[in-house]
């Protein structure tokens, strides 16, 4: 199905939880979130049931997210399901790891055929600096997991944090041979008032200074652009939501843990499923698809998003 201005949506990021068991610094207060009634959630028949309402319309990748989708209980089994979907070609995920070994065979054989890692930093004090109680020995526990789990793609995400780990840009992207996974680059953006000074917002370019041998690869459709080091099996990916706006081919709908739909990140615009038919979130489904606006406010530290939640609660 288009929007109002032609693009074809056919990506949909489903949020399981906003709940985590780590604290980033970017993405959540560092006391938590309040554990919301199960009554205010969407149960796992009414996800599945927007999956359906979703790849009706045209959906055709599904990517999970939390909070960290692995604290939700029946993950594995509400993946199986998505994944037998009509329509659904693609089901992925996203995690922080820290969980994702006992989990990795089960949930490549449920369905899951790619997994992205959230690691901003390869030093142990400062990975818990980050997360606020992580440890980096079980975040690199659950790479190694998936890589031995044989997903047909791993993905490392890391949010580009100036003054924080800006140096380790040559580190994570060594990634890319030592292990051939792909590494993301995602350029900070700014979700909290006050939570980062301007000096935190290095653009995606950084990366190309830190690493002036990459050489550009061909775009695969997503959102990033595509490097490679010499000799590496994984790619280099810059994602620049703040300096190289990608709103003009955005083909993604979100849906909140709690059953909301947000056309937009970075808009406070949301459509309520939580207790409709599956043919009524289909109807909801269209209204918000109609309603995505043409681009997302400018985003700087003194301009913050208007997407009205924290990340952990929106799923990215």
């Amino acid at each position: 199905m288009k929007d109002s201005i032609g693009r074809e949506i056919t990506y949909l990021r489903l949020s399981v939880t906003d709940l985590c068991n780590l604290r980033c610094r970017y993405c959540m207060p560092e006391a938590g979130v309040q554990k919301r009634p199960h009554g205010e959630m969407l149960t796992q028949d009414e996800m599945v049931a927007a999956v359906r309402a979703a790849a009706r319309l045209g959906v055709r990748k599904l990517r999970l997210t939390g909070g960290e989708p692995l604290v939700k209980p029946g993950i594995v089994d509400l993946c199986r399901r998505c994944a037998a979907v009509e329509g659904i070609e693609e089901v992925c995920l996203t995690t922080n790891g820290t969980l994702l070994p006992p989990l990795a065979e089960a949930l490549r054989e449920a369905g899951v055929s790619r997994v992205n890692i959230s690691l901003d930093t390869l030093q142990p004090q400062r990975y818990r600096a980050i997360t606020r109680r992580g440890e980096l020995r079980e975040a690199l526990a659950g790479v190694e997991s998936a890589v031995r789990a044989g997903f047909r793609q791993v993905k490392i995400n890391a949010v580009l944090m100036g003054g924080v780990n800006d140096d380790e840009i040559p580190d994570l992207a060594e990634l890319t041979r030592t292990l051939g996974v792909d590494v993301r680059f995602i350029e900070l953006m700014p979700m909290v008032d006050g939570a980062f000074g301007p000096a935190s917002f290095v653009p995606g370019t950084a990366v190309l200074r830190a690493l002036p041998d990459l050489q550009e690869e061909t775009a695969d459709g997503g959102v990033a652009r595509l490097y490679r080091l010499s000799g590496a099996a994984g790619r280099v990916g810059l994602i620049s939501p703040v300096h190289d706006s990608f709103c003009h081919r955005c083909n993604r709908l979100r849906i909140t843990a709690d059953g909301m739909v947000k056309p937009c990140l970075h808009s406070a615009g949301e459509f309520p499923l939580k207790g409709l038919t599956e043919a009524e979130m289909a109807q909801q489904l269209r209204r918000a698809i109609d309603a995505k606006p043409v681009a997302h406010g400018d985003l700087t530290c003194g301009c913050i998003s208007g997407a009205g939640r924290a990340m952990n609660e929106i799923g990215g």
